[in-house]
């Protein structure tokens, strides 16, 4: 699979035609070790990048309205066995801080939460009500992160407006998986994104790095990506919960920046996010360098939000605004994307969804006739 003949331009002027990279592809840009090399991966992304979206960056608002979860995931701060002081944000408080976000000039709402029993039960049915209240005051496209949830609901979350199912995978190596994600099904995790593209849901999936994955393990995990077809791909660098988190592995010396520039290169015009969750402002100019095209975990301060890998990072500094991003963007020449933009993104990456999955159909329908 891996071929270390094969140059880096070659790789970004394919990208440009948005024809699909090869595993073989893929694999010579994982292996990439020489500095050069990996200035040129990033200038392709940015290359990329500037083709399918000009100097234009998205703002996401981040909102993790509940902390509570029933899981015990190895790699969370909000593992159910953690011992911590968690909260469960009032719905007024969640649309308080909505509205903020959408008057500080957010494209998107990602609300976020842990597996809270309180919000999924009985069908669901409180979640879709908090769902409900905030379409009805807030006018953006809302991103929902509520784990592994059953094909009835995301039927309902597509029927009320949400845009984004978000589910990371973190690795597509099962044996990996159950480490991280103690007691859980790897199959189960998966199916749900396939059934929430089918109810035309747009689908965030994503990795954790630093972990004990292998090279191999994120070249895997980039393919499954791509035949899952994903409107957002992400990765984040594991940042160990205290105290006693599971311990950072290193079994490769790939950065986050160099991935997120692999990403661009395998999405060429999707979402690539650069988090504030890793290292806050500070290391949003490297990601942005590197070809991510949104800028995520914006928090306002003093509302008791937490992050998710930092939980406290920049947010009641005030350093995870609007306002302090541009700072950034400025810098670099680059702008925060017009709403219309971003809202007429959404709309082409649904249709393309739609005809693709009426396509499978029909090839499904076809193929049961012969």
């Amino acid at each position: 699979m891996f071929n270390d003949k094969i140059a880096v331009e070659t790789i970004t002027r394919k990208a440009l035609t948005k024809e699909p990279l090869t595993a073989a592809e893929i694999a010579a840009l994982v292996y990439l070790r020489k500095e050069e090399q990996i200035a040129r991966l990033k200038e392709g992304a940015c290359q990329i990048r500037s083709h399918f979206f000009g100097k234009y960056i998205f703002l996401y608002g981040f909102v993790y309205f509940s902390t509570y979860c029933r899981n015990l995931c190895s790699f969370c701060n909000y593992a159910s066995n953690n011992k911590i002081n968690r909260y469960r944000k009032s719905t007024q408080e969640i649309l308080a801080v909505c509205r903020s976000l959408q008057s500080s000039g957010v494209h998107l709402i990602d609300l976020t939460m842990g597996e809270d029993p309180l919000y999924l039960t009985h069908e669901g049915d409180v979640l879709l009500e908090l769902v409900k209240n905030i379409r009805s005051q807030v006018n953006l496209p809302l991103m929902l992160s509520p784990g592994v949830v059953g094909e009835h609901f995301l039927e309902k979350l597509a029927e009320l407006g949400v845009a984004w199912y978000a589910c990371y995978q973190e690795t597509y190596n099962p044996n990996l998986f159950q480490q991280l994600r103690v007691g859980q099904s790897f199959t189960r995790r998966l199916g749900a994104k396939q059934k929430a593209r089918e109810a035309n849901l747009l689908v965030e999936d994503g990795m954790l790095l630093h972990l004990g994955e292998s090279e191999q393990d994120i070249i895997s995990s980039i393919l499954a990506m791509q035949r899952l077809g994903v409107q957002q791909a992400r990765v984040m660098t594991y940042v160990p919960p205290e105290p006693d988190g599971l311990p950072r592995s290193c079994a490769h010396n790939l950065e986050e920046e160099t991935v997120i520039a692999i990403l661009r290169h395998v999405f060429p015009d999707k979402l690539i996010p650069a988090s504030l969750d890793i290292e806050g402002l500070k290391g949003l100019s490297s990601r942005l360098k590197a070809g991510a095209n949104v800028v995520s975990s914006l928090i306002p301060p003093m509302t008791g939000l937490r992050g998710v890998s930092r939980t406290t990072l920049d947010i009641d500094e005030g350093r995870r605004t609007v306002e302090n991003v541009k700072e950034v963007f400025k810098s670099l020449n680059l702008e925060v994307a017009p709403l219309g933009m971003y809202l007429d993104l959404v709309q082409r990456f649904r249709e393309e969804q739609r005809m693709e999955t009426m396509g499978n159909l029909g090839e499904e329908r076809i193929g049961s006739f012969l």
